[in-house]
């Protein structure tokens, strides 16, 4: 763009909004520590209930920690793919509490 006298006028960065900033950041938290919480929440739960469906322990285990990662990566791609941050909280939030409540309770119960 020229100014009157001709010369080049500096060109100005759009600026950001705050609340956009804010809502790019919570997803990215989601993403990464929603996603941890969930992956672990998995991990815990399928440990637990897949021996109790016939399957070796070693195995379950196993199958448990690769289905981890797995959700990890969904949490991390649902948290980038919502329309609001808050609806990617809680689709990450929520599953994880599903999972994680009766790992947390039967935990104790089929430790041995």
């Amino acid at each position: 763009m020229q100014d009157q006298s001709g010369a080049m006028a500096p060109s100005r960065k759009p600026e950001v909004p705050v609340r956009y900033f804010w809502a790019v950041a919570s997803r990215a938290i989601a993403a990464v520590g929603g996603g941890y919480g969930l992956s672990a929440s998995v991990a815990a739960a399928l440990s637990i209930f897949l021996p109790l469906a016939g399957m070796d322990r070693a195995n379950a285990v196993m199958t448990a920690t690769m289905l981890a990662f797995v959700a990890h990566a969904v949490a991390a791609l649902w948290a980038f793919g919502c329309a609001t941050a808050l609806r990617a909280w809680l689709g990450i939030v929520l599953p994880a509490v599903v999972l994680g409540l009766p790992a947390w309770f039967f935990a104790s119960r089929v430790a041995a």
